[in-house]
């Protein structure tokens, strides 16, 4: 996995923005995105339409993008699109978190075993790809993220052992090293709480301990929408909020939801810390889906309404620009591949503008205040969900289950 000893090919003494100026800086907005419009990834997204996404992300004060695989052209295609909007517009901005997709062995194939210590074939392409397309864009790419939650063990389908997701982190900054990618890129993993260290000691391990040491920073991902389902002890109205109006007990239960990211954050932060690591921490995904029909829609956990994901959305702004912690909020346009057998699906609800070009409720003061004026996403102008009538939106609010009742549904489970 090392290169040639040769001189190096590239220049990249022309960089002058880096991840370390940008990671942690409220005037460069996080966001993940994908501009897949389609059912399926097999329809890219257009040069057209990625620039329509552009302009609407650089309105509303994004710049920095995460991206998840290079397999699929939608990355390289969205790089030499910033280029191309940079060349004539030398005022915008736009940089990426470049993601390589990370697969175990025997990952979605047929064969009745996953072998967690060993690499899929196609990870070696997807780095080799990852490492030409930041030599090739220095200007835009300034980190890459080795695997998307390939770690946390609940991705049963794909998940690896740390050290397979060391080897490349290390593999990444011997070529950083020898010349051959910036020394100012800067390489991480973005996964689970839980992988960091966060979680459970299923998850603390030498190799785990490596790569906090090797990576340039963390990338954690914090979800409490799932946790809702999942692991809801914080969730829903307590015995003492009964008496409550609906818009209380909707509050308490989002303060806790918010106080629950952060006390993951924390968490990730006092593992490095005991292994004597002390470097930045960032969020590389969390979010909170506007629409679902499975677990935590109506009958289930009642969390999922763009009520409560524009609580979210805001409080996480706020608590990160206070604390200077990047988020990459998840996501920044809904995405109907994701769960395309479920078109309810909370999956495919993830986005801040719906694939009607429609802003959900945490985005309509923006409307308001004319950020999105002249900006359309397929040729349709940036307009509000429920035609902006917040009586409307406010119908399909859930008031979170009581303590007994999750209670009770965690009996039914055990």
């Amino acid at each position: 996995m090392t290169a040639c000893a040769s001189e190096p090919e590239h220049d990249f003494s022309g960089i002058t923005i880096t991840a370390a100026d940008i990671l942690g800086n409220p005037e460069y907005q996080a966001i993940s995105y994908g501009g897949y419009r389609e059912t399926t990834r097999d329809i890219q997204p257009t040069r057209e339409q990625q620039i329509e996404d552009m302009r609407i992300l650089e309105a509303m004060g994004v710049k920095l993008l995460r991206t998840y695989n290079v397999h699929y052209d939608e990355a390289a295609n969205l790089l030499e699109t910033i280029r191309v909007m940079r060349e004539e517009d030398p005022d915008f901005e736009m940089y990426v978190m470049l993601g390589a997709w990370i697969d175990a062995k025997n990952s979605w194939t047929d064969e009745p075993e996953r072998i967690r210590d060993q690499d899929a074939p196609r990870n070696a392409d997807e780095i080799a790809r990852a490492v030409e397309l930041a030599q090739q864009y220095p200007e835009i790419v300034k980190i890459i993220a080795v695997g998307n939650e390939a770690m946390v063990h609940w991705a049963t389908e794909y998940y690896v052992e740390p050290k397979i997701i060391l080897n490349w982190v290390n593999h990444l900054q011997d070529l950083k090293a020898q010349g051959e990618l910036p020394e100012t890129l800067w390489i991480t993993s973005s996964d689970d709480f839980a992988s960091w260290g966060g979680g459970g000691e299923e998850y603390h391990n030498e190799d785990l301990n490596e790569l906090i040491r090797a990576v340039d920073f963390i990338s954690m991902h914090t979800y409490p929408m799932h946790n809702t389902h999942y692991n809801p002890q914080f969730w829903g109205v307590r015995d003492n909020e009964i008496g409550l109006s609906d818009s209380e007990k909707i509050h308490l239960a989002m303060d806790r939801a918010m106080a629950l990211a952060i006390q993951h954050y924390d968490d990730v932060v006092a593992y490095m810390h005991s292994i004597g690591e002390d470097k930045p921490v960032h969020i590389g995904e969390t979010g909170w889906a506007t629409i679902s029909n499975e677990y935590y829609a109506e009958g289930g956990a009642n969390a999922i309404d763009e009520y409560k994901s524009a609580r979210f959305y805001h409080d996480m702004r706020n608590w990160s620009n206070e604390n200077n912690i990047s988020v990459f909020y998840f996501e920044a346009f809904d995405e109907p591949w994701k769960d395309a057998g479920n078109p309810l699906g909370s999956e495919n609800h993830f986005g801040l503008i719906n694939i009607q070009a429609e802003a959900k409720f945490m985005l309509w003061d923006l409307v308001d205040e004319g950020v999105f004026e002249g900006l359309t996403r397929d040729g349709q102008p940036i307009t509000k969900t429920f035609g902006g009538d917040k009586d409307a939106m406010m119908e399909t609010v859930l008031v979170p289950p009581t303590d007994r009742e999750i209670q009770a549904r965690l009996a039914e489970r055990e």
